[in-house]
């Protein structure tokens, strides 16, 4: 079976007639992706429910309808721009193989604003012709091709998908799916009808007295029933009352947050930290102040410092020089008394005299030119200067940049509480706010308890309809004669025994393969294959049960958030392959909560091979640009549609293209 072709007319968010191609090929290649994009609110899930509105008709599971009527859904579905003359229309086109040949069907239901008789007009195609004897048995025939029962393994939404992966037993519609796929309605169907049928006979056989007893017994099992169905109704609606505390709950926290009431609530400690935060910066000021009263300043003549060292570097040398001088016109004494002691020609005397003249000059000229004695340095206070330039006023200036440095982020931080401070709620705010997060808590709580309480109740009326239905027993087989009609109520109990042994080897049998399957779809999408070796599914109430590599359990606690919904993923997955139907899939939302690796095994591994058609309803953070380009770089996508949302007039246009 494949979708060719989606047309909605004046339904929902969509004003006019918008066609939608759903064919999976891609210049004549099979791509199996058809994407739709559109923002939450934008008419995604109305595309599903189109789809299960052709398909179904009045027992369609739409997302919208509720508790409604046929006909008050009907009406809710026309689009709001829509006058009453206006027709509201779905079409919905698909080819399916009838006698080994390729036939094209078309579904179309139609209605207006307010439906005659609460109902909508249904009309089938068949290769281009109208049958209206397929269309009066079209609940019948729909159930070969795509049975109601296993609808939801096929049509589901990321929300199904986290309902599975969060609970510990399948909820109802799922294991209603697994039922049908077992084909355990049956044995159920024939089970009830043997019970119809024993009922007749001990109201046959039981005299006046015994019939009144009969009647009245079975009177009290209606009357439970039917209290059950009310009291299950009325826990339905408490889990809806339920779910929107929890939102209403969300929505009073996140606006108690985003208000500043969490910044009020923690106005103290803020003040405090803001106080702590002053005292230090105070005492880094106070260091810095004790530096500027040292030799710190002293950095600002650091030229002069210099040249205060160059100058009593050179006085000193010049003070060298003159005591060197004194020392030399000694020794030169000395030398020409010995040079005139040992009788030196005079010629050579004269030569030497000549030298030494020459080179006491040359020290004069340098003793003139090297100036004044100005500083009067000695060689101890010239060492104190040279440690004061080159070892302590680096040190203090480095230590006085340190001190800035922290008290510029110190100020930042003081900076950014005081900005927190000012955005925090009043008092008076803040106790609204907190007031109001109290009472959607209480809300919350108040909503379980009285789940709880209407829980309890209903397990007490099962409890009692099986005393009765006992009871029931019990009493026909005391007072019923030996007839041929109590033989037949004895032998359809022996039947019975026999299908409820029929029915638990067909569990066996057949789940036996669904765990096959989805333990090597949850192994193939979790790509870890060391993590689980085995899924095992309860046969009673349809629990996964997951087994490491050594046989041991391995709790589904310890599974990541993303890595329950591949399990819950892989689970529909399996009960799709194990229906041994080729039918398209449609996935609303089918990212959500899933971090970048899991989302990258769902896009590699998943929507590529889950069928032949997969239809991908998605947001722009589900699957974004680096899953689009993966999905397209593999040539998975057929088309591509982008749902546009006019918010100012409620309405939805369709365009060819993703978000980029």
């Amino acid at each position: 079976m494949i979708f060719t072709e989606l047309v909605l007319e004046n339904f929902g968010v969509y004003s006019g007639r918008n066609l939608i191609d759903l064919r999976p090929k891609n210049d004549d290649s099979l791509s199996p992706i058809i994407l739709i994009g559109g923002m939450n609110g934008g008419g995604k899930t109305t595309l599903i429910d189109a789809i299960r509105l052709a398909l179904y008709g009045q027992r369609a599971q739409c997302s919208t309808r509720g508790n409604l009527g046929y006909a008050d859904f009907l009406t809710q579905s026309v689009n709001i721009q829509t006058s009453l003359g206006k027709v509201t229309q779905i079409e919905l086109s698909f080819e399916h193989i009838v006698e080994d040949r390729w036939q094209e069907f078309k579904i179309i239901r139609a209605w207006n604003k307010y439906p005659q008789d609460g109902k909508d007009s249904l009309s089938i195609i068949v290769e281009g012709n109208y049958d209206n004897g397929l269309a009066e048995i079209w609940d019948e025939y729909v159930e070969n091709l795509l049975p109601l029962g296993i609808s939801n393994l096929f049509l589901f939404d990321g929300e199904q998908v986290k309902e599975l992966a969060e609970l510990e037993t399948p909820p109802p519609t799922v294991v209603d799916a697994i039922s049908t796929l077992l084909g355990l309605e049956l044995a159920e169907k024939l089970s009830i009808d043997l019970e119809v049928l024993v009922s007749r006979k001990r109201k046959a056989l039981a005299n006046q007295e015994q019939l009144a007893t009969l009647q009245e017994i079975e009177e009290q099992l209606k009357q439970k029933e039917h209290q059950k169905e009310t009291v299950k109704t009325k826990l339905q609606n408490l889990e809806k009352q339920l779910k929107f505390a929890y939102k209403e709950k969300d929505r009073a926290y996140n606006k108690f947050r985003k208000e500043g009431g969490k910044i009020a609530a923690e106005r103290s400690q803020l003040e405090n930290k803001i106080k702590e935060l002053n005292n230090v910066a105070e005492k880094e000021r106070e260091q810095l102040r004790d530096l500027a009263a040292g030799s710190l300043p002293l950095l600002l003549i650091s030229p002069l410092l210099s040249e205060i060292k160059s100058q009593g570097e050179q006085e000193l040398k010049t003070q060298q020089f003159k005591q060197a001088k004194n020392i030399l016109d000694e020794r030169d004494r000395k030398l020409l008394d010995y040079l005139n002691l040992i009788a030196l020609q005079p010629q050579y005397i004269d030569k030497i005299k000549d030298f030494i003249a020459e080179e006491n000059q040359v020290l004069a000229h340098y003793l003139q030119e090297q100036g004044k004695n100005y500083l009067g340095i000695d060689e101890d206070n010239l060492k104190l200067l040279t440690t004061l330039r080159e070892e302590r006023l680096p040190q203090q200036q480095k230590q006085a940049k340190v001190s800035l440095e922290h008290i510029k982020q110190l100020k930042l931080e003081i900076d950014n509480r005081d900005t927190q401070l000012a955005i925090a709620a009043s008092p008076e705010d803040y106790q609204k706010l907190d007031r109001a997060v109290q009472n959607a808590h209480k809300k919350v709580l108040e909503c379980q308890a009285e789940i709880d309480l209407v829980q309890s109740n209903y397990n007490n009326l099962e409890r009692e309809i099986e005393l009765i239905k006992k009871e029931l027993k019990n009493y026909s087989e005391t007072i019923i004669d030996r007839t041929n009609d109590e033989h037949i109520i004895q032998a359809a109990a022996k039947v019975q025994q026999t299908l409820n042994l029929f029915r638990e080897k067909l569990i066996l049998k057949k789940l036996n393969k669904l765990e096959i399957e989805v333990t090597e779809c949850f192994r193939y999408l979790l790509h870890k294959s060391n993590l689980v070796h085995r899924v095992a599914i309860d046969s009673g109430s349809f629990r996964l049960s997951l087994y490491d590599p050594n046989g041991l359990p391995l709790p589904k606690q310890r599974l990541s958030a993303g890595e329950k919904q591949l399990l819950a993923v892989a689970f529909l997955w399996g009960l799709a392959r194990v229906s041994g139907k080729n039918l398209p899939i449609v996935i609303d939302t089918p990212l959500g909560r899933l971090d970048s690796s899991h989302r990258h095994n769902l896009v590699e591994r998943y929507f590529p091979t889950a069928s032949h058609q997969v239809i991908l309803l998605s947001t722009d953070t589900e699957i974004g640009k680096q899953e689009v380009q993966q999905l397209r770089e593999s040539n998975a996508i057929a088309v591509e549609y982008l749902l546009k949302y006019d918010s100012e007039q409620r309405q939805t246009t369709l365009e060819t293209g993703y978000f980029w």
